[in-house]
């Protein structure tokens, strides 16, 4: 398959399974009459009526917002980058420095004068306001709220993965994208996996039947975890756990969700669905310092679905240990191992190779999303998959509920918890959800005692 005929199957599909496509996708993306309905934001509008350049603004300014502009400015046509809107002076400069860096500062592409860099809690909405299109990659706990903004502002978005921490901040989410089609927005997430070709062709060839029924799944995300960002003298509690955001679960949603919702949402797409409970356990045994939170450092979840399979989804953050990050499907008639590297083998029951893609030539899904999501505004094609990405947080944080807790739990149980783990109030002197004890520990879930629903 070549690039041209990649980028045009996965625009018009939406990054999902050929039978996705054929059994309704044209619904979850928002239905094909969509793309009649006229613009109602200015910025669209202002657009296709003639202007050929996109305005972009990134909010969050971290590595993934500053490899996401990147992308973003280096799809084909006219686009620049307008606003920047971080909560840290300092991480908006490293960003707009590296970008400029990479455009060896060309205005085309690179226009961000002092007025348009906005730093605090309140920036972005300052930053959406000047764009076209919005790149969201802040911690994910902010994402239900920015999301939200971006949509009421009328302005297309790439928003990266996981959409939220909380059940609440995922319903926001999935209101937010029935209004985004509405108004006919573009929206791309940042599951990047459903725009590389490995997994598109194993995928189609698991829809056409070569491995029979899918009976049951496996998902890893081990590795040996991630930065550590010690405390700073002078930091107040709320900015110590923003630099620090992997290990809160109100900025992060623990190693589950943050990470493992790839490989988690790689089954959601071959099983054409969610799980309807899930049940597991985990806890911290290794990663267990001060500057580690609150969170788990491993979880191990059996989810199942309507159908009666099974997904085992196992993750880890534990250093010399086994590294393994992929999914595998077990069917009536053969085996699938697939993996974010390129690797897509399907074998029959005997071991015997049936299809092997080695993805060495294949686009770059990181840029692929972004070519997709530019070219479905240029021609005012219908595209959003948020409720995909709101979906698949809700699994990956209905795994985290159930290892906490100690208890099985159900989808609609989980999807309608009214308990919120987010701040009252965004301020750096504001109370955080979670708070050290004396010893500088905080209070880590346990199964048995953890309330979750």
């Amino acid at each position: 398959m070549s690039e041209k005929e990649y980028n045009e199957k996965a625009l018009a599909s939406g990054g999902f399974s050929r039978r996705d496509f054929v059994k309704g996708s044209a619904a979850l993306l928002g239905g094909a009459l969509v793309s009649q309905i006229p613009f109602s934001s200015a910025s669209a509008g202002a657009y296709i009526a003639g202007s050929d350049t996109l305005k972009v603004a990134v909010i969050g300014c971290g590595g993934r917002g500053t490899g996401a502009a990147i992308q973003a400015l280096s799809t084909k046509g006219n686009v620049k980058l307008v606003a920047m809107a971080d909560a840290f002076r300092d991480r908006l400069d490293d960003s707009y420095t590296n970008i400029q860096k990479k455009f060896e500062g060309d205005k085309k592409r690179v226009d961000v004068p002092e007025k348009n860099k906005f730093v605090g809690f309140d920036g972005y909405k300052k930053a959406i306001a000047l764009a076209d299109v919005v790149i969201l990659a802040t911690p994910p706990g902010f994402r239900p709220i920015h999301f939200e903004e971006a949509v009421k502002a009328g302005k297309h978005v790439f928003m990266e993965k996981p959409v939220a921490t909380d059940a609440p901040g995922v319903r926001r989410v999935l209101a937010a994208a029935e209004e985004a089609k509405k108004k006919n927005l573009k929206v791309v997430m940042g599951l990047q996996r459903r725009y590389q070709n490995a997994y598109l062709e194993t995928i189609k060839r698991i829809n056409d039947g070569m491995i029979g029924d899918v009976l049951g799944a496996q998902a890893y995300w081990h590795n040996a975890g991630v930065w550590v960002r010690p405390r700073q003298a002078g930091q107040t509690e709320m900015e110590y756990q923003m630099r620090n955001w992997y290990y809160f679960n109100w900025l992060c949603g623990d190693h589950i969700n943050e990470q493992h919702i790839h490989n988690i949402d790689v089954v959601n797409w071959v099983k054409n669905g969610y799980p309807v409970s899930a049940q597991g356990m985990g806890g911290r045994q290794v990663r267990n310092g001060i500057d580690h939170g609150e969170i788990y450092d491993h979880h191990y979840v059996e989810y199942t679905y309507a159908d009666g399979s099974i997904l085992n989804s196992q993750c880890r953050h534990i250093p010399n240990t086994m590294n393994r990050v992929e999914e595998t499907f077990s069917g009536s008639k053969g085996r699938v191992t697939l993996s974010g590297d390129g690797k897509g083998i399907i074998t029959d029951l005997t071991g015997k190779v049936l299809y092997n893609h080695r993805g060495k030539d294949d686009p770059n899904p990181y840029q692929t999303e972004h070519d997709i999501l530019f070219a479905a505004i240029r021609e005012n094609k219908p595209y959003n998959n948020a409720e995909i990405a709101a979906k698949s947080t809700m699994t990956a944080i209905m795994g985290r509920m159930a290892t906490y807790s100690g208890q099985v739990i159900n989808w609609e149980e989980a999807l309608n918890s009214e308990i919120s783990i987010m701040p009252k109030t965004f301020a750096f002197d504001a109370e955080t959800p979670t708070k050290p004890d004396a010893n500088g520990r905080y209070p880590i879930p346990t199964p048995g005692v953890t309330k979750v629903v």
